[in-house]
């Protein structure tokens, strides 16, 4: 069978996408900062100048990583939030599990890692990823909602201040993970993330 030849635009695309893949690692192995253009084409198998004709720049490029995260997320959190209704105790199981499948991807937590430090130290980037930010927090806030509604029960506090304690809750977890080198470290971060929406988020909803 003859080899599908590709477009142009397909070319293009999946151009992209491998260095996209390439920064992703890179930014998660070496970190933003030490990680050069010139690293992130080589690893990917084009030049500098394939690089340029699809980013702008490195931060184009981890804004795009982190977008897509987010979007996978909000995703998958938007789903579990539209099913049927049910118990309290089934909508706390899937808000865990949708934590949970964020949390277990290491180059994706390492990434959000580097922006939270990069936006610390620059004030343009910390603009644009405050904007990001906000979107991630009204998203958990809106599906806190939700999962309320869906099990008929009615929230110990408002949905935007446990939505702000489960997001950071989760940030500080993912850095634990990141600096500890304990194999246990999971499995705590994990009981510590469990304690809060069952405690917090969940436990008054179930008088």
């Amino acid at each position: 069978m003859a080899p599908v030849r590709l477009t142009r635009a397909q070319r293009r695309d999946a151009t992209r996408e491998r260095l996209l893949g390439a920064a992703r690692a890179i930014f998660a192995e070496k970190g933003y900062a030490a990680a050069s253009v010139e690293d992130i084409a080589a690893a990917a198998g084009h030049t500098r100048g394939a690089f340029y004709s699809n980013f702008r720049s490195k931060t184009e490029m981890l804004f795009e990583l982190l977008r897509r995260d987010h979007d996978d997320a909000a995703t998958a959190l938007q789903r579990s939030a539209g099913m049927p209704a049910g118990s309290a105790e089934d909508a706390q199981r899937t808000l865990l599990a949708c934590w949970r499948r964020r949390a277990a991807r290491d180059a994706s937590r390492l990434i959000w890692l580097e922006a939270q430090l990069q936006a610390a130290r620059n004030p343009q980037f910390r603009a644009q990823f405050g904007a990001l930010l906000r979107e991630r927090q009204a998203l958990a806030t809106a599906c806190i909602d939700a999962f309320a509604a869906r099990a008929g029960v009615s929230l110990p506090l408002p949905a935007w201040l446990l939505a702000l304690g489960l997001t950071a809750l989760c940030d500080g977890v993912h850095a634990c993970c990141a600096a500890d080198a304990r194999g246990t470290v999971d499995t705590l971060a994990d009981a510590v993330l469990v304690g809060f929406v069952t405690h917090t988020v969940f436990d008054r909803m179930r008088g």
